[in-house]
């Protein structure tokens, strides 16, 4: 039996995954990971392996090899880059004789540490327990032995059962306390919808730069740090645009490849503010050559979040690091569609403001809307919006609307009301397209 210690920061990295051998970024990546966490690496392996074995991941020969390193660098943990079930975290322990933690493990030990707000820690605790709860399963052998002790042996239930409950019975009370949170996070939504006060979403991969462009645009502050989930804890500021119009930026966690699903679980009610967004500003590391792979992650993350509707401008940052002059791109529609800017030294970012303030500017959509004899709800807040300038009754009892009204306000009617934005037909001399929603 191993019992398994409560420090020790002498890692080993276990490049590992059931496709085969990592790419080098996806190692260097998890390198960066380890690091962040605390860990001081002092060896790495890369096991090739592409069916994963049921006992221990890894096959019997890397398993040898990684049990020669730990002796010789007397390490403390082994942190693999696959995940790892339960059982096969257990055996590796066994084996090993050092603690053993896989991928979500490690993001999820980042998340504790750099958590500072109330609402940041109980997601945090929230996604570990969730975590933990899998591990309960045959994960310690030694959670399956009854109590003992005086007035305590004899029939009852066991450690593990304790276990399972008492994590059972916290996962319920932090779930209450965030849905206390969310419904005061919902309400603040709905009051700056009604003063209509449009919501700026910044997302990005980790070590984008977010913190320091938020910094840049509303001078509120964030800790800045070269190193991956620098800050967690959701912000939000209002900030003006050149125009005048006065919006609400919203701050949200980096995103990174496979982020575990216990934590896109506890921050969803943090992460809402971008499905919520009028816009997303979708911030890439214009040095990182992997950025078209960065690119795809996000997006995956925010269509998981039903976020990938929302119109995006894509912010180029780090422009300094390429020696590259600010620029603004246009779409067909000539609304800024990407801006090359250095959020550390500032250029570009009044290019980036007046990109923000044409998307959001209060341009008129025209066009047609049919609607059924069940929709009646959806009829009467069109009339209620003044949008509607003529109306005709259909044979099955429907209605037929010529709408004219302010795009943003189109689109939160559209969200409001879970509707599609092939619901309006307009002509070719209409704008904007809708469809980019």
């Amino acid at each position: 039996m191993f019992e398994r210690p409560q420090s020790g920061e002498r890692a080993i990295l276990l490049h590992a995954s059931p496709a085969g051998s990592p790419a080098l970024n996806e190692r260097e990546e998890f390198v960066e990971l380890a690091v962040s966490a605390g860990a001081v690496v002092v060896d790495q392996l890369i096991s090739s392996r592409k069916r994963p074995d049921s006992r221990y991941f890894i096959g019997k020969g890397k398993l040898d090899d990684v049990q020669r390193s730990v002796k010789a660098h007397h390490a403390d943990l082994i942190i693999s880059s696959a995940s790892l079930s339960p059982s096969q975290e257990r055996n590796l322990e066994r084996t090993l004789q050092c603690r053993v933690l896989d991928r979500a493990g490690l993001i999820l030990d980042i998340f504790a540490q750099r958590a500072r707000s109330f609402e940041g820690k109980l997601q945090v605790e929230l996604a570990q327990l969730r975590h933990l709860s899998t591990r309960l399963v045959r994960g310690w052998t030694h959670l399956e032995r009854q109590k003992g002790g005086i007035g305590l042996r004899g029939p009852g239930e066991t450690q593990l059962e304790t276990d399972r409950r008492l994590v059972g019975k916290r996962i319920r009370q932090l779930n209450e306390r965030l849905q206390q949170v969310d419904s005061r996070r919902t309400m603040n939504r709905q009051n700056r919808i009604r003063a209509e006060i449009p919501t700026v979403a910044l997302v990005g991969y980790t070590n984008a730069g977010k913190s320091t462009l938020f910094n840049a645009l509303t001078a509120a502050g964030v800790y800045v740090e070269d190193k991956l989930f620098a800050t967690l804890d959701p912000t939000v500021r209002k900030l003006e645009l050149t125009d005048g119009m006065e919006v609400v930026l919203a701050d949200t966690v980096g995103f990174v490849r496979d982020l575990p699903h216990e934590l896109i679980a506890a921050f969803r009610s943090t992460l809402q503010e971008a499905r919520e967004a009028d816009l997303i500003l979708h911030l890439i590391d214009a040095s990182d050559t992997h950025r078209w792979q960065r690119v795809r992650q996000v997006n995956a993350v925010l269509k998981a979040l039903d976020a990938d509707r929302v119109p995006q401008i894509r912010v180029y940052n780090k422009i300094d690091k390429l020696d590259r002059p600010p620029r603004l791109t246009n779409n067909r529609n000539g609304e800024g569609r990407a801006v090359w800017l250095s959020a550390v030294s500032g250029e570009g970012i009044e290019l980036l403001l007046d990109a923000v303030a044409n998307r959001l500017s209060r341009k008129k959509i025209h066009g047609v809307i049919r609607l059924t004899a069940s929709q009646g709800r959806q009829r009467a807040l069109l009339f209620d919006m003044g949008a509607v300038i003529r109306e005709s009754l259909g044979d099955d009892g429907g209605w037929t609307l010529d709408i004219s009204m302010i795009e943003r306000d189109f689109r939160r009617f559209l969200k409001r009301e879970n509707l599609p934005p092939e619901i309006l037909e307009t002509s070719q001399a209409t704008t904007p397209a809708i469809s980019a929603i």
